[in-house]
């Protein structure tokens, strides 16, 4: 089976955000209402930060040295303008992975580790913050993510340390993911936390902006009359596919873009099913789901072998999706980890799902 490791696995959100003035007095500003104490350039502090278990962290002022678990804290971090303040990273980003200039940015970044960053390592960086992508809380020494310091060690060593909700928290939750609220809700509390809430404010304005025109386009198609959309984890191995179940970021991706997941009745975020469970479901289209390789031309040879794959393993080749080249180009990373691109992929997929009926 091909790695699972995604250059920056389950991307987190912090979420739960309390903003908390100087009256003592603590304001939920997940969804960005922090009154007049928000508008500060700088951001307003202190400022409080829940994890899944409802556990509080504060911060008396901004972080000066971030460390990251992988590529998906890191470009959030970069996006909203506290690339800066990050010291060092795991799971570094692949060069000509990120978009844009953020690409450049990403590769200066000191890399304490090519995967989980080592326990010593971590808390000898002098870092006084660490975001965490991998797993839910108290599970990732449990996980296959190597043992992490407890709560206690982190203390001891000065480091604030806080979980991406939207993905670490989103396994345990009582209900399917169908929208980015969580994303939305990850990028506006470190917005807080880093003092870069405009810009927060910003990216999440511009997610709602595209996902409010599909749904306006698509949104209100009945369910039967939704295409059957299977993701295909390529990368995740194919003797034994992988797909999304209802509690990850990718069932509301396609949720959005106005698709059926095939694997929506599926508890958790991710499963190893069978062959025959694919072809039971029968999807009307198929995403290949590649991660990226780092430059247009070596994404495309990927996305050529996924689909020769499924074209000519006898398993696959007769599903409805394959017999009628209904194939989606879009990588796996914005589809599967949370972030910014989720919602542009949301666009994405409408597009090719309602040819005429999503600008």
């Amino acid at each position: 089976m091909r790695s699972r490791v995604w250059g920056g696995t389950a991307a987190v959100v912090l979420g739960g955000l309390l903003v908390a003035g100087c009256g003592g007095w603590e304001k939920d500003a997940a969804d960005g209402s922090t009154g007049d104490a928000g508008k500060s350039a700088g951001g307003s502090y202190p400022v409080s930060v829940t994890d899944c278990k409802g556990a509080k962290t504060t911060f008396s002022g901004a972080p000066k040295r971030i460390v990251t678990s992988n590529a998906s804290s890191l470009e959030l971090l970069l996006r909203l303008g506290a690339g800066d303040k990050v010291i060092g990273t795991g799971f570094p980003p692949g060069k000509g992975t990120l978009p844009g200039a953020l690409d450049a940015q990403g590769q200066q970044v000191k890399v304490l580790s090519r995967n989980v960053i080592p326990q010593e390592k971590l808390l000898g960086s002098g870092a006084d913050l660490y975001i965490d992508t991998f797993a839910s809380m108290g599970g990732m020494g449990g996980g296959g993510m190597g043992d992490a310091p407890t709560a206690e060690e982190f203390e001891a060593a000065g480091i604030k340390h806080l979980y991406l909700k939207s993905t670490a928290c989103a396994a345990q939750g009582k209900e399917p993911v169908r929208d980015l609220s969580a994303v939305e809700a990850d990028i506006t509390s470190l917005g807080a936390v880093t003092g870069t809430s405009a810009k927060a404010k910003e990216i999440v304005a511009g997610m709602k902006e595209k996902v409010d025109a599909v749904q306006k386009a698509v949104g209100g198609t009945a369910a039967a009359k939704r295409p059957a959309y299977f993701f295909f984890d390529y990368d995740a191995g194919t003797k034994q596919p992988t797909v999304v179940c209802n509690r990850q970021v990718a069932n509301a991706v396609i949720t959005l873009a106005g698709a059926r997941n095939v694997f929506a009745d599926c508890e958790g975020d991710n499963k190893q099913v069978g062959w025959e469970d694919v072809i039971a479901k029968n999807p009307d289209w198929i995403q290949l789901g590649v991660r990226n390789r780092g430059s247009e031309a070596a994404n495309e040879k990927a996305f050529d072998e996924a689909q020769k794959w499924l074209e000519t393993n006898p398993a696959t080749k007769g599903l409805k999706a394959v017999k009628e080249g209904h194939f989606l180009r879009i990588g796996s990373e914005p589809t599967t980890i949370a972030g910014v691109e989720n919602a542009e992929t949301v666009e994405k997929i409408a597009k090719t799902l309602y040819p005429g009926k999503v600008g």
